[in-house]
């Protein structure tokens, strides 16, 4: 199942199944970049909301 395997086929079948994957990649990885910028820039500026 993987690319250097010498039996690898790119049919319809791959290319949905790792177009799928990597999307999904994609979106978690902008996510959790999004999440750490954010928690950074509220750290450095002191302006997230306290709960004090």
């Amino acid at each position: 199942m993987f690319p250097f395997v010498f039996e690898w086929v790119w049919d319809i079948g791959h290319f949905l199944f790792f177009g799928g994957l990597w999307y999904a990649v994609g979106i978690l990885g902008a996510g959790m970049t999004y999440v750490i910028v954010k928690s950074i820039y509220d750290t450095m500026n002191d302006s997230g909301d306290s709960h004090h």
